[in-house]
């Protein structure tokens, strides 16, 4: 599943999973959420937690060297402070162990890059929800983070009793649903033009969605990209495969850093004025109109209608929406497709593209 529906997942697996232990006393089931690294795992996670107000316990098990660091250290019970008057050893819980009542998740990062014994260690935690010294309190939650095994990973291979003890889910990289989520976050335009354009540079070792950030981050202060072409290769050579850095720096010396906003199509007075800049950017210098630029355009488009300042739909920007995808120049697919995303955006959005000439052209690509 891509980040949308991991976050549609966890609300409906959460949900269930507080239930059960409200109305019939059932532990809560773990979640393991498997995938390659950069894709944005954890920080769903972290994400979910935050939106929600939920409490959150971070630990990552790989970090552990004694198995103190998971059920605490022990310490004496003076004889004077007990019923019995016998002493006896008694567990302190780390700091880690979260205290409050939930809702609350606790999120084991990268559990299966910890060593076999420390592994072996967690499987009654995900059992009971409990080591022998210390227990999670009510309505917390269990979710770990994972590296795919038979690959270049320095993990551990869980075996199936540990398997078994937790549901699992897999993450894969989606490239509208992380345009959507860094649109949100305030990533560079810029860059997000660039991943909507190529979007199978995301394929590499070192370029993931964690990484493309992190160096668009860095390149946000830099005003002109074309300008300062050899401080752009800088960052990005020192964050990505070599082969996204040429398409990057190829991206901006074509020009193509200054794709269309969608805000300029949606609030311009009229479509006239802007279908220029739109053929314009979708050729580049070469001259023919290049699709992928195409729709990288299209797809700010939809991201921007389903914000906030879209929720009531104005006649003005419903003209231009309609202007656009009637384009002689988009293809009948492309015109199809964005039509859809836009029909099923929530909140009546679906009226933007509500237009009997608009339908007529849609219906012929099917």
């Amino acid at each position: 599943m891509d980040a949308a529906q991991l976050e549609a997942f966890l609300e409906h697996f959460f949900e269930v999973n507080l239930r059960n232990e409200s109305t019939v006393g059932e532990r809560p089931t773990p979640l393991c959420i498997w995938g390659p690294h950069g894709l944005g795992k954890t920080a769903s996670v972290i994400g979910f937690a935050r939106s929600r107000k939920w409490k959150l316990a971070y630990c990552a098990p790989a970090q552990f060297e004694e198995m103190g660091d998971l059920h605490g250290l022990p310490m004496k019970v003076d004889p004077d402070t007990t019923s019995s008057g016998d002493e006896y050893t008694a567990y302190l819980p780390p700091e880690w162990v979260p205290q409050d009542e939930g809702p609350g998740i606790l999120l084991l990062d990268d559990i299966n890059r910890a060593d076999d014994r420390i592994l072996r260690g967690l499987m009654q935690l995900l059992q009971n929800f409990e080591m022998f010294s210390w227990s999670l309190p009510k309505h917390w939650q269990i979710v770990c983070t994972a590296n795919p095994e038979g690959q270049d990973y320095s993990v551990t291979t869980m075996d199936d009793a540990m398997l078994t003890r937790m549901l699992h889910v897999s993450l894969r990289f989606d490239v509208k649903a992380w345009a959507r989520w860094a649109t949100s976050a305030g990533v560079d335009p810029r860059g997000i033009d660039f991943v909507l354009t190529y979007p199978e540079v995301v394929a590499g070792r070192r370029t993931t969605p964690r990484s493309l950030v992190q160096v668009f981050s860095l390149l946000r202060d830099i005003k002109d990209w074309k300008a300062n072409l050899a401080q752009v290769s800088l960052v990005a050579n020192g964050g990505l495969d070599h082969s996204t850095v040429g398409a990057l720096l190829a991206y901006v010396s074509d020009d193509l850093h200054h794709l269309v906003q969608a805000s300029d199509i949606l609030t311009a007075a009229s479509f006239d004025e802007v279908k220029p800049r739109i053929i314009a950017a979708a050729k580049g210098t070469g001259g023919t109109i290049r699709i992928d630029r195409l729709s990288a355009i299209l797809t700010r488009v939809v991201i921007a209608l389903a914000g906030p300042e879209h929720a009531q739909v104005d006649e003005r920007t419903k003209a231009n929406v309609v202007a656009l995808l009637r384009m002689a120049e988009l293809p009948a697919d492309l015109r199809f497709g964005v039509h859809r995303d836009i029909s099923a955006l929530p909140g009546g959005r679906a009226a933007f593209v509500q237009d009997k000439a608009l339908a007529k052209q849609v219906l012929g690509a099917v």
